[in-house]
């Protein structure tokens, strides 16, 4: 497992220097910072050229991205164009997405699993016929859509939650956003759980689990569970940094100043450091993210083994 782990880590290098000079060159090469620092007043020849050098763009595209990876390994990921380092907008977003992404994901595993659990279990009869119908409803509408509707009723007319959440954002506060951010994969958690669950019920090891007298509960949670779940995880896992990077609408909708608020900021205002930057991160979270899905595939099936 150790060597696997190493194996895996080493793999994510290029991977993650592949990524981010993508992200890189799409910022920088196809948009002039300087012009978007300064707006509509276009600055004098000198001081542009001033401000080029100190922000090391007046070198070459491959130059700029190893001073940039330069600057990461030490902890720096620039500073915006409000004159705030990058790292000081990070420790103030993160926490809040992060926060909001726990709420979403346990929307998703208590929910969307139990409700694949429930149709899987009862293929071809109204419960799954109720549920797929429900989950496609879900599906079809827009997050902008759900996220105003919600918050207008729960928030504004039942008066249940607050229809806006504080910049502290406590957990009881992003209830609410975290479903509204959570719908649309709780809704393809509990197809793939109910799909995967129909598909393993007529397998054979079930078959000899219920020959031999095992309790329905036990053939369940131990069986059938567990070996239909490796597909769910690995959606769950990847859903992850999408939670986190996909939250723009989410976190515009409840006035969270997170990971979104900040992107849609920077893209808005073209504040090429903190998009680079915010980004950067999140290529980090997904490769993370599926390093840790790769484990739990031996946690899940014993069969599974990495040399």
């Amino acid at each position: 497992m150790g060597r696997y782990v190493i194996r895996r880590l080493l793999q994510m290098i290029p991977v993650f220097i592949g990524s981010t000079f993508l992200i890189f060159f799409m910022v920088y090469a196809l948009g002039d910072p300087i012009a978007a620092l300064f707006g509509d007043k276009a600055p004098d020849p000198a001081t542009a050229a001033r401000i080029r050098k100190d922000l090391y763009l007046d070198e070459p595209l491959w130059k700029q991205y190893l001073h940039y990876m330069g600057q990461i390994l030490t902890g720096d990921f620039g500073t915006a164009f409000n004159g705030m380092k990058v790292t000081e907008l990070m420790k103030s977003a993160f926490p809040v997405t992060l926060r909001l992404t726990v709420v979403a994901l346990l929307f998703e595993i208590l929910f969307g699993i139990t409700l694949g659990v429930l149709s899987g279990l009862r293929r071809g009869r109204s419960v799954d016929t109720s549920v797929l119908l429900l989950t496609l409803i879900v599906v079809s509408i827009p997050t902008f859509v759900s996220g105003y509707v919600l918050q207008y009723l729960l928030g504004v007319k039942w008066g249940w939650v607050s229809p806006s959440v504080s910049p502290a954002a406590p957990f009881d506060e992003l209830i609410l956003p975290g479903l509204v951010l959570a719908l649309t994969s709780l809704a393809y958690v509990t197809r793939l759980t109910r799909t995967s669950i129909a598909e393993n019920s007529r397998a054979d090891y079930v078959r000899t689990a219920v020959a031999k007298g095992l309790p329905r509960r036990r053939v369940v949670t131990r069986h059938l569970l567990r070996n239909s779940l490796i597909p769910v995880v690995t959606f769950i896992g990847t859903d992850i940094g999408a939670l986190m990077g996909g939250a723009i609408v989410t976190e515009r909708i409840f006035n969270i100043h997170g990971v979104g608020y900040q992107l849609y900021q920077g893209i808005l205002r073209q504040n090429s450091p903190t998009v680079v930057g915010f980004v950067t991160v999140l290529v980090i979270v997904f490769l993370l993210a599926n390093l840790l899905v790769d484990l739990l595939y031996a946690v899940l099936d014993p069969r599974i083994r990495y040399a």
